[in-house]
């Protein structure tokens, strides 16, 4: 290998693609140079399950993947889903990206890029498969759980620093699913139909940012197609969009076993192929990944005469780029894996996600000395383990029952079974699950012991089971699984001191909301999840959370539902399902406030246990269709805690229909008891446009807008009227 034979005095003659002093480009096209068409064919496909090869002849290593984007995943076998059955894989299980998401805190974001590119780096990871940042449009897919919500402001604003904090460790960030990939079931066979605007102003926003703000170097397609063809080699999406339009110099990798077709992976953008099987064609061949689309048939194919180089090249040369990033790039630190910072960061990202809901009466935080009934099969259920790709080995998970046991007199009702699986791909779940009791002795016994409590804690929600919160599959319905409605109306009956803590991806149906006195969201979060979430319900962190979608009374209220859209419609003789997105730009709170209906709990919402004022003092128009807004907001109880400052936009004068409002600021601020600060939001003339179908580009009309401040989409404390000049 070249790389060991040209150091210490001899540096003078390094080959170009090897001298770090030279341009990147430079280096790019030296290497490119000099590699064989075996070479080229060999870096843009996979030759296992998670790596691709280097070129050895130059000196470039393996390129090794890993999923997230919620901790690194185990080891499997070279050529099997299998686990390795290594010692030294376990990791931290970061807080799922909903709970991120509602934090509402971009530095959470790039504290938590830089701890899970830390644990990537240690186990020699160069590419992490995440984060994900498809759009929350139905609260039934079963992947939700592993995005940032349902605006794409939001999380636009939150992708970009977690990128750069992978990055910043020489750890590529590959961003997914590119694009539309909004549900699970039949993934494969959906075709997506969406105006451009839809596409533009709701579905691309985040892949952007990560893009332009961010710079990520990877891009994930997607397994659905839009517009007839699979994302993962779409003329629209890869080669006009992503690379033309937004000048991505990264490589885009297909998801696993999402590649087609040779000449259409030829053509229409994808650089580098990994699959889902023994190989991407005809399972069980001797020559695996040699049969891959983008392997050997596309050999063939040049050696034919019927493609010259010229998009190999291309291909290849963003490889090398990734390769120059990450396994080229010298003077990477080293990297932590399960270290006292990363627990550090896995913990207040979680304290900082978690949502308090409702809290009539002031019943939460729980006072201490008392009597505290846990209740639910999500008190003693590991949630690292299982939901798909995203499943990890967790180095420890706190679960909340033991988390309570440590700091209180606790007791505990099972309640209910759900998902009694004890492992998944290999990795245990912990404690036994079994219980043979029947429905009726489970309630009898939460109920006898509920008399006697002062508290009860109802740990439920959704697991990671499939048809729940997990990948390849969609929530059957929108109602809390295993009965357990039935339960918490046997407990409200002798005891109505009960916080229902909601552990899930996704919002479900709460038809007892109303008599419940205290809700919590508590999502999937991790190592640290029982830390954080009884540091939380006894009072010692203050929950400033805030929903990052919507959550829908019943089914019927969101749009996707509403039009009766999902999940599509299969076409005649062939297996393709056609979605068409009717509801257009009206997504979440977009669609409820088209059709004034009031939700369960508002896009923004999350309360506190203090309290806080805020009013805009001051706003500016700095010209150029630029303006600032200053808001003071002061800490009016008697504890610390944070506040999200939320700023939408309503365009009052518009060509188009336009939503009746929608966010484009934000800022979260901590406070001491009586403490004051002044916020300053700054927006764009970006902030005031809309996609023009017309002219296929941006465009803000002069006209009369409204600056809509508030700590929620539904709790707007200022409007400020302003006109945008031509």
């Amino acid at each position: 290998m070249l790389l060991c034979a040209w150091t210490g005095a001899h540096a003078q003659q390094l080959p170009v693609y090897l001298d770090d002093s030279k341009p990147v480009e430079q280096r790019i096209e030296d290497a490119l140079s000099r590699m064989t068409l075996d070479e080229k064919i060999a870096v843009i496909h996979a030759q296992s399950k998670f790596s691709a090869p280097g070129v050895k002849r130059l000196g470039f290593p393996d390129l090794w993947t890993t999923d997230g984007p919620h901790g690194i995943r185990p080891d499997v076998l070279w050529d099997e889903w299998e686990q390795a059955g290594q010692t030294n894989d376990s990791c931290v299980a970061f807080p799922a990206l909903t709970c991120l998401a509602a934090s509402w805190n971009p530095a959470m974001a790039r504290l938590y890029g830089e701890s899970l590119g830390e644990e990537a780096l240690y186990r020699g990871k160069h590419v992490l498969l995440g984060p994900g940042v498809n759009i929350n449009r139905t609260p039934l897919n079963g992947r939700n759980f592993e995005y940032m919500g349902e605006d794409p402001f939001l999380a636009s604003q939150m992708v970009a620093p977690y990128v750069q904090g992978v990055q910043s460790n020489g750890v590529a960030s590959c961003v997914k699913h590119y694009a539309l990939n909004n549900d699970e079931e039949n993934r494969f066979n959906v075709n997506v139909v969406v105006s451009d605007r839809a596409l533009h102003e709701i579905y691309l926003p985040a892949f952007k940012a990560a893009v332009q703000q961010g710079g990520a170097w990877a891009i994930m397609g997607s397994y659905n197609l839009y517009k007839n063809e699979h994302c993962c080699h779409n003329a629209t999406l890869l080669n006009k969009i992503l690379k033309h339009d937004w000048q991505f110099d990264g490589v885009v990798v297909s998801d696993w076993g999402g590649t087609h077709d040779t000449e259409q992976a030829i053509k229409n953008g994808l650089d580098m192929e990994f699959g889902s099987w023994t190989n991407g064609l005809t399972e069980g061949a001797s020559n695996a990944y040699d049969s891959y689309h983008l392997a050997l048939p596309y050999k063939k194919l040049i050696q034919q005469g019927k493609y010259s180089v010229k998009e190999l090249d291309d291909k290849v040369r963003r490889v090398l780029r990734l390769y120059y990033r990450t396994t080229m790039k010298k003077n990477k630190p080293v990297g932590f894996l399960c270290s006292e910072s990363h627990y550090d960061a896995a913990l207040r990202i979680a304290e900082e996600g978690i949502v308090l809901l409702k809290n009539e009466r002031g019943l939460l935080p729980l006072k201490q000395g008392k009597r505290i009934l846990v209740v639910g099969e999500n008190a003693i259920k590991m949630m690292t383990v299982g939901g798909g790709s995203s499943s990890l080995k967790a180095q420890k998970e706190i679960l909340p029952l033991d988390a309570f046991a440590a700091q209180c007199s606790t007791d505990y009702a099972r309640g209910y079974v759900g998902d009694t699986v004890q492992s998944y791909n290999g990795v245990k779940v912990g404690r036994s699950l079994y219980d043979m009791r029947t429905p009726s002795e489970l309630i009898a016994e939460a109920v006898e012991k509920a008399k006697q409590a002062d508290y009860v804690v109802f740990f439920g929600g959704l697991n990671k089971s499939d048809y729940q919160d997990s990948e390849g599959h969609d929530r059957k319905d929108y109602a809390l699984p295993y009965g357990q409605n039935a339960v918490i109306e046997a407990i409200l009956k002798v005891n109505p001191r009960l916080v229902f803590v909601n552990i899930s991806g996704n919002a479900v149906e709460m038809p007892w909301a109303s008599k419940v006195p205290a809700i919590v969201q508590g999502w999937f979060i991790g190592s640290e999840s029982g830390e954080a979430l009884v540091n939380v319900l006894l009072g010692k962190v203050n929950p400033s959370g805030k929903l990052p979608f919507s959550w829908y009374k019943q089914l019927a209220d969101c749009g996707a539902h509403a039009l009766g859209t999902y999940p599509g419609t299969w076409r005649s003789g062939v297996r393709i399902i056609d979605e068409e997105y009717k509801e257009g730009v009206f997504v979440g709170y977009r669609w409820l406030e088209k059709q004034n209906i009031k939700p369960l709990f508002a896009f923004g919402h999350g309360l506190s246990y203090t309290t806080f004022a805020m009013n805009c003092q001051a706003w500016r128009d700095m010209g150029n269709g630029q303006y600032q807004f200053d808001v003071k907001v002061k800490n009016t109880g008697k504890c610390a805690g944070a506040e999200v400052v939320q700023l939408y936009i309503a365009d009052k004068e518009c060509s188009v229909e336009r939503p009746k409002k929608e966010l484009k600021a934000f800022a979260k601020v901590f406070l001491q008891p009586g403490e004051s600060k002044v916020v300053t939001l700054t927006i764009g003339r970006e902030a005031l446009s809309f996609y023009d179908e017309a002219v296929h580009d941006w465009r803000a009309e002069a006209g009369t807008f409204e600056a809509l401040i508030g700590n929620a989409s539904d709790n707007i404390s200022d409007k400020i009227t302003f006109k945008l000049k031509d």
